[in-house]
């Protein structure tokens, strides 16, 4: 599982790069290269969504290992 980790934090940060891109430029870096509300940009909105509800339970991992 620490490959899905991995890669679920991955995509998160690269969410997070988007939205820093969008609140300081107003450049939606997705949208750019897959259009606007188009289905694929739709999946990948989806799909970070997805692993931002995911890296969530993170915190009780984190927790639960420094109790250890």
């Amino acid at each position: 599982m620490k490959w899905l980790d991995n890669t679920a934090l991955a995509i998160v940060i690269i969410g997070a790069i988007n939205w820093l891109l969008i609140g300081i430029f107003q450049f939606d870096l997705v949208a750019f290269f897959f259009g606007n509300l188009s289905w694929l940009s739709r999946i990948i909105y989806t799909l970070v969504g997805l692993c931002g509800l995911y890296v969530i339970s993170f915190f009780g991992r984190i927790s639960s290992d420094s109790v250890d």
